[in-house]
Formats: C-alpha cells, sequence, structure tokens
C-alpha cells in the first residue's frame, strides 16, 4: 500500500494551510487507497488542542480530525515542541520524533504533502 506523509509546520491560528492538510488527510484516509501519516511541526502542534474556535477554519478540526483519530494511527508530532504544553489536554493519540526519526517516516513514505 502507498504511504501519504503530510507534514503540517504551518500556524493553524494564522494560516488556513493546516484545516486544508487535515481534510485532504481524512478525505485520502477515507478511500483505503494510501496509509496517511499526520505530522504537526513547529506551531502547528496547536491543532492538537480541543480548543480551536481561534483557528482559521476551525470548524474543519472538528469535522476532520476525529477521522483522522479513528483511523487507528497516531498523529505525529515534533519532539521538545515549544508550543506543544499550550495544546493542552487533548483526546488525540500522538506520539513525539525527533528528526532522525522523521527523516526515516519521510524517506520510507511513497508520497510526502507539506502545508
Amino acid at each position: 500500500m502507498h504511504t501519504l506523509l503530510i507534514l503540517i509546520t504551518s500556524d493553524p491560528r494564522t494560516s488556513h494551510r493546516p484545516a486544508e492538510a487535515i481534510r485532504i488527510a481524512a478525505g485520502v484516509g477515507v478511500w483505503k487507497r494510501a496509509e496517511v501519516i499526520i505530522y504537526l511541526r513547529e506551531p502547528a502542534v496547536l491543532a492538537l488542542s480541543e480548543d480551536t474556535e481561534t483557528f482559521l477554519d476551525d470548524e474543519n478540526y472538528a469535522r476532520y480530525l476525529p477521522l483522522v483519530r479513528d483511523s487507528g494511527r497516531p498523529i505525529y508530532v515534533q519532539r521538545g515542541a515549544a508550543l506543544l504544553p499550550k495544546a493542552g489536554e487533548t483526546s488525540f493519540k500522538f506520539e513525539e520524533l525527533d528528526d532522525d526519526e522523521l527523516a526515516g517516516l519521510a524517506a520510507g513514505s511513497t508520497y510526502v504533502m507539506r502545508f
């Protein structure tokens, strides 16, 4: 099966790109033609927050992140990301990866998209 790594680095408070990436991940994942992996880096780790009211396109997080969560795969996040504690309590299973682990994940993916 093909693997799609979606690497999100944009700030959900100031950019529409993270919401669009989450929507694409949910849509592609539903078809089960590719395994979809999400990696959040830098301010994008805030997307794990339960409080998305300050995010651009906040409805996309409520609508599509549960579909990603229900896929059974964790959401990967940057190890030691400064804003991760600001995400607060989350219902999403996530794993922290360092840069070497991210490089391995990218190398093993069929496709990589960056938002």
